[in-house]
């Protein structure tokens, strides 16, 4: 028995529901935002657990935690972590689940910065920022992002575990871990309350999506490169054997 044939993967209903019921939230806050009614959510949101210098309440160590947690979701701790998962996959003999997390991600990067272009959204400036932060605000990317490398992940490795709970714990933990990444950034102050709730759902979205839709894509792409391998190519996962 292969390594591919003994995964199951979630089945492709439940992720689209989770999709849809993700995405239905994102365009809803898109509309909150758009006709002006997140307004009072945004500043409460923002100013909520601030004092008097508009600072985050809480000690410096605190402020420390929280800027380690949002690295999590930066480029390079996100994407190092995303290609340590597909380099895993591969070694496990999971081409097709190493295959459709790259697009996964891969795709999501690029409709992050596709709908950040369109809505072209300034950051925050009624309280600090606390660390360096470019480019426009919404969706929130480390949310958007990190909601995509992390749960596709664990839907990945779900796949391989045969006990329900199992599965389940793997993908709520990626959840909160993303979710925490995206809490992260409205403390710190560069991002309103409803950049990070639309970036979440978006990358949730995304990650279930992916994993109903881009699963025959993957596919495709692991056999070609079968196809190759068969033809003569050395397959470099392949041990070589001793003369």
């Amino acid at each position: 028995m292969t390594a591919s044939s003994r995964i199951c993967p979630p089945r492709q209903g439940t992720a689209l529901v989770c999709a849809a019921a993700c995405w239905l939230g994102f365009f809803g806050v898109v509309l909150a935002v758009h006709s002006g009614h997140a307004e009072a959510l945004d500043s409460t949101g923002l100013l909520f657990w601030r004092g008097d210098t508009l600072r985050p309440l809480g000690s410096a160590r605190l402020l420390e935690a929280v800027r380690d947690v949002t690295a999590l979701g930066g480029v390079l701790l996100r994407n190092l972590f995303a290609v340590g998962c597909a380099i895993a996959l591969l070694f496990m003999g999971l081409r097709r689940e190493a295959a459709l997390l790259t697009l996964t991600v891969a795709a999501g990067w690029l409709v992050n910065s596709l709908v950040k272009g369109l809505v072209g959204r300034d950051r925050p400036d009624i309280v600090p920022h606390l660390m360096e932060a470019g480019g426009h605000s919404f969706p929130s990317g480390h949310s958007f992002n990190s909601a995509v490398v992390y749960i596709s992940a664990a839907l990945a490795f779900a796949a391989m575990a045969e006990r329900s709970t199992v599965k389940a714990t793997l993908v709520a933990a990626a959840m909160a871990l993303s979710l925490a990444i995206a809490w992260s950034r409205v403390w710190l102050g560069v991002h309103w309350p409803t950049d990070v709730i639309a970036g979440w759902l978006g990358g949730a979205g995304w990650a279930f999506l992916g994993s109903a839709l881009l699963r025959r894509t993957a596919s495709a792409t692991v056999a070609a490169v079968e196809e190759i391998n068969e033809s003569g190519t050395p397959d470099p996962l392949e041990p070589r054997q001793k003369p």
